[in-house]
């Protein structure tokens, strides 16, 4: 491993701040990491060489160097944000090539901080599918190449599992951070409704947000403070850190939101291991299930392939891959019946506000099965994409529908070998308690930060 790439953001930047290395040092050492393994994991769409450098040398000059909390941190970014002069691809031949002339919020927030963007990752076309694959690339888990990083964020956990940079950015419409999060063991949050702006289309219908994904719970915090404009000053020089949440209650379950679909039962363990590690911990821990209602899978299909559809608008639908243009039409067709009129957020909430009045913390899997092959997906058939994605990631889409932020956080492993991962759920605004849980399962039960991928020509 070389000097830099594999330490963590915070260890980054505070070395940064204190002049025991440049920020040019920094990225150079995380380019170098790139070039030698990039081609084996699928990360980057873009990879960001001289520029990142440019960057990082007006990083080094700033007179607030001393005062910023990412300070020549290199960041990876998600293929379907604009950064200020490279073309946004979101995984498709058909978006314009033309490059952006602004950064989107979210990329600003970042710079201003100090973090130096170093490329664009790969994501599946329009950022719909559980699967990271396309025209431009596909994405690979670290810790098993052969299988994929997840998605639609799969790009920017490969490069952080991999420790192409220390965290990166992506979003969440599904469980597009949660899911790729949970496959390369990440932490991986999805903020809550209005927490960080969106600004980005139709943000299918309000699901979506922006969130970080990172090797450790105290790096997700702080990129998190960032990205949601908060005083990170006031969490401690070094980084934001949290405190003990108190005793909290807890429910615990691993029944899917989606009828029809069960969690496997190593996925279900892991899940039960974690809720017996909390409730050794001082917390209160209870069997007990949200009220899904039974329609729930057939709202979230209209607005998931709704948003597509609207994120479709003015495409040529001859360069769509097969799935998405399906996808897009059923979209459209849930549009004709009036299948998105309907405020369907207001009547989630409405179930669910008695069940989290009496709990503070929803403790479930993240996953429900592992990932599937790393293959070309986008040149099966939507069925078959659905079914994949469906049967793997059932456990996510509840809180984005209902706007209320949700985490996955590393926990164990799977007899694979593979990365094991829960997701806590809380109330409107308890970002920063739910890190606190995870900070509590990653202080008790810690995981290996990044796969344990050699460069080429390095061997353990």
């Amino acid at each position: 491993m070389t000097k830099w790439a594999g330490r963590t953001a915070i260890e980054i930047a505070e070395a940064v701040r204190r002049k025991e290395v440049t920020p040019r040092e920094v990225v150079a050492d995380h380019l170098a990491r790139i070039a030698e393994v990039n081609d084996r994991v699928g990360a980057f769409r873009v990879v960001r060489a001289a520029a990142a450098l440019a960057e990082a040398d007006a990083v080094g000059s700033r007179t607030d160097l001393g005062q910023l909390p990412l300070a020549g941190v290199p960041v990876a970014i998600k293929d379907n944000l604009p950064v200020r002069g490279e073309c946004t691809r979101n995984g498709s031949a058909a978006t314009p090539t033309a490059p952006a002339t602004a950064d989107h919020v979210t990329v600003a927030r970042l710079r201003a901080a100090g973090a130096v963007v170093v490329g664009l990752t790969h994501v599946p076309e329009l950022c719909v599918f559980g699967t990271t694959d396309g025209v431009h690339g596909i994405a690979r888990n670290p810790w098993d190449p052969t299988r994929t990083a997840g998605g639609s964020s799969g790009g920017s956990a490969a490069a952080v599992a991999a420790a192409l940079v220390p965290i990166a950015l992506g979003n969440d419409g599904m469980g597009s951070l949660r899911i790729p999060a949970a496959h390369c063991g990440l932490v991986g949050l999805k903020p809550g409704t209005g927490r960080i702006p969106v600004e980005l289309g139709g943000g299918w219908f309000g699901m979506s947000e922006h969130g970080p994904l990172a090797t450790t719970t105290a790096d997700a915090r702080l990129m998190f403070s960032v990205l949601a404009d908060e005083p990170v000053g006031a969490y401690g020089p070094d980084g934001p850190s949290g405190g003990s949440p108190g005793r909290l209650d807890l429910a615990f379950s691993t029944r899917s939101p989606i009828a029809g679909i069960r969690v496997g039962a190593a996925h279900a363990a892991l899940a039960r291991r974690a809720a017996r590690t909390l409730s050794g911990a001082g917390h209160h821990v209870a069997t007990a299930h949200p009220p899904y209602p039974l329609s729930f899978g057939t709202t979230v299909l209209a607005r998931w392939t709704g948003g597509t559809a609207q994120d479709a608008e003015g495409l040529d639908p001859r360069l769509l891959a097969p799935r998405t243009r399906r996808h897009v039409q059923v979209g459209r067709l849930a549009g004709r019946l009036g299948m998105l009129r309907t405020d369907h957020r207001a009547a989630l909430n409405e179930r669910l506000e008695p069940f989290f009045e009496k709990y503070d913390v929803l403790l479930t899997p993240a996953l429900a099965r592992p990932g599937p092959a790393a293959d070309a997906w986008h040149e099966r058939g939507w069925v078959a994409n659905m079914l994949v994605n469906t049967a793997c990631s059932p456990m996510t889409p509840p809180w984005n529908l209902s706007g209320r932020p949700a985490l996955a956080v590393p926990f164990g492993s799977l007899p694979s070998g593979l990365p094991g991962s829960v997701q806590l759920v809380g109330r409107p605004g308890s970002e920063h308690q739910l890190l606190d849980v995870a900070a509590q399962l990653e202080e008790l039960q810690p995981w290996r930060r990044t796969a344990p991928l050699e460069a080429a020509g390095q061997h353990p």
